[in-house]
């Protein structure tokens, strides 16, 4: 377990607001499967392709191939029947599910370009019960990088999003989390290389605690309470 960045830990916040893939569980496995079947299908070259998957919602990633002849809708709709029937290996990011059953049912949230259906089936493999509020593929226009997912999950949980903690892995939803004017942490237990960031980050949640202070403010801690 490593921690680097203190900024986070200096403030209080209102919420915490989770992405899913790649930062409360490892789905890197059954996603790429089925993706390099997808690929392979459309004559693209498989190994660039995966690294522009994570983090976006299905729909953007196809639309930005502008393959011709191509329905992006038709094509994101069999990634996800796809993916919901191939969950082997999905498991929840070391330490996540203790660190969530800390937080208060109504301080936190999940925002994923997953679409709803495929959100519930990963949770489920990875046992991490579903939250009582979740933004997802479907909730919202435009994907990461675009803010207003995150924008949208804080408005749900009722709090400005200025005033949330984002947890992120891939670079469109950092850069989502910073563009909603929200501290970001970076989960960096999927990533196969060392990601640069000014962001605080941290490779699991098993030394990371939560507290809550007078006010009802969550605030973290480097080690387990």
């Amino acid at each position: 377990m490593s921690i680097r960045g203190s900024a986070v830990y200096n403030r209080r916040y209102r919420a915490f607001l989770f992405d899913m893939d790649g930062t409360l569980l490892n789905s890197i496995a059954a996603a790429e499967r089925v993706w390099s079947i997808w690929a392979k299908n459309h004559g693209l070259e498989v190994a660039a392709f995966l690294a522009t998957i994570h983090g976006a919602r299905a729909i953007d990633t196809i639309t930005r191939q502008a393959l011709p002849g191509v329905d992006p809708e038709v094509e994101a709709e069999w990634i996800t029947q796809a993916e919901i029937n191939d969950v082997e290996g999905v498991v929840a990011i070391p330490g996540a599910v203790t660190f969530l059953n800390s937080l208060p049912d109504a301080q936190w949230a999940l925002v994923t370009s997953a679409p709803r259906e495929l959100a519930l089936r990963r949770l489920q493999a990875a046992g991490i019960a579903p939250p009582a509020i979740m933004v997802t593929a479907e909730d919202v226009a435009i994907g990461k990088p675009n803010p207003d997912c995150y924008v949208l999950g804080a408005r749900r949980l009722g709090v400005p999003v200025q005033d949330c903690l984002v947890f992120e892995d891939a670079t469109v939803g950092i850069r989502a989390g910073e563009a909603a004017g929200a501290d970001v942490m970076v989960v960096t237990s999927t990533h196969h290389a060392p990601m640069l960031t000014e962001h605080s980050s941290i490779d699991g949640y098993e030394q990371l605690s939560v507290l809550r202070d007078a006010d009802g403010l969550l605030y973290l801690q480097d080690g387990v309470a």
